[in-house]
């Protein structure tokens, strides 16, 4: 099956589905030498593990990280590393009354198409629980970005339609949907409470910002800076869409607003978003994503099963009222894992 692998040097490819055995990923790439302990990459897969508030899906994932090989007496050896997470939690049987029906939202339809055969349990391979293996991987591609004076943070900008007013990245991890505005995450809990009392979902948009790149960052034409961080967001599930800087509001600017003018000490905006002609310019790098209401849904919806038949679906079980707190961690990971392949491509350039 193509399409499991991502980056040029610094590569990843993951394995694994939703209620199979575990998922995991084999990290090629990564410097001889990083001191690398499992605790170094547990502390992001508990931002990402399921269960964490009446939020997210129940489901009891401890997420516990096993190192099988690339690292010998807490060191990287610079072979692939291999990571493996197995499910303690996974319950198929869950499925077997819609194991027929296509589920409104899921790639049930288009995986049936592609292939002539699906995993029904959870979506297989479509599922969330894949990112579980890009969050371990970005977690080894966030300490060499550390080590480079680089730092990546996202956060909940807008869920149910109720937006940050406000930036305090104190703020982030202090409530449950990792938001920047505490008042407006008080909002945004009592919206998702009525949703889900009501069997729905919501979605919402994710900020992300990273400082301490350098200048000069990125490849022309069609290996973009921003090219590349879009395809790895966008290879996320729930993303349904990106912009950078000032975004979508360009359409409605006049050049000589959304022009970044400089002076002596840099850029003096930042409409770009920290990336121009593809190639990072040093100010802050700021993107957003769209994140999809949850497809999972209580509420009866028109489907048609695998005879063609028009029949009505209700999707119970474990799943995320909203994805964005849990999607927070997911995206930094990918953003870190197109930096450091970004980084060792100017290093097998330039020296």
């Amino acid at each position: 099956m193509a399409g499991n692998s991502f980056g040029e040097i610094f590569r990843i490819t993951t394995f694994g589905e939703s209620h199979g055995k575990g998922v995991g990923v084999i990290v090629d790439g990564v410097t001889p030498g990083l001191e690398l302990q499992e605790s170094d990459i547990q502390v992001q897969l508990d931002r990402r593990r399921p269960g964490q508030s009446f939020i997210t899906t129940p489901r009891v994932e401890t997420d516990e990280v096993h190192i099988l090989s690339g690292v010998f007496e807490g060191k990287t050896t610079g072979t692939p590393l291999s990571m493996v997470l197995y499910n303690s939690d996974h319950n198929p049987a869950a499925y077997d009354d819609i194991m027929d029906k296509f589920r409104p939202g899921h790639a049930d339809f288009s995986y049936l198409k592609k292939y002539g055969i699906r995993d029904h349990r959870g979506s297989g391979r479509a599922s969330g629980r894949e990112t579980a293996a890009r969050v371990a991987a970005g977690a080894v591609a966030r300490k060499l970005l550390e080590a480079r004076g680089v730092s990546i943070v996202a956060y909940s900008k807008r869920i149910a339609g109720i937006e940050c007013q406000t930036y305090d990245p104190a703020a982030i991890e202090n409530n449950l949907l990792r938001a920047c505005d505490s008042e407006a995450a008080l909002l945004m809990m009592e919206k998702i409470k009525l949703l889900k009392e009501q069997n729905d979902s919501a979605g919402g948009i994710v900020e992300c910002r990273i400082n301490g790149l350098p200048a000069g960052l990125g490849e022309p034409v069609f290996d973009k800076l921003d090219a590349e961080i879009s395809h790895a967001m966008l290879s996320i599930g729930a993303v349904k869409g990106i912009e950078f800087g000032a975004g979508f509001k360009a359409a409605d600017m006049c050049g000589s607003e959304h022009n970044d003018d400089m002076d002596r000490s840099g850029f003096i905006t930042n409409n770009a978003g920290g990336i121009v002609g593809g190639i990072s310019t040093g100010a802050e790098l700021l993107f957003r994503v769209v994140v999809k209401p949850t497809s999972s849904i209580a509420k009866p919806q028109r489907t048609v099963n695998l005879k063609g038949e028009e029949v009505e679906i209700i999707t119970e079980g474990r799943h995320d009222t909203c994805i964005c707190p849990r999607i927070v961690p997911v995206i930094e990971a990918m953003a870190c894992l197109v930096l450091e392949d970004h980084f060792k491509r100017q290093a097998a350039m330039f020296g």
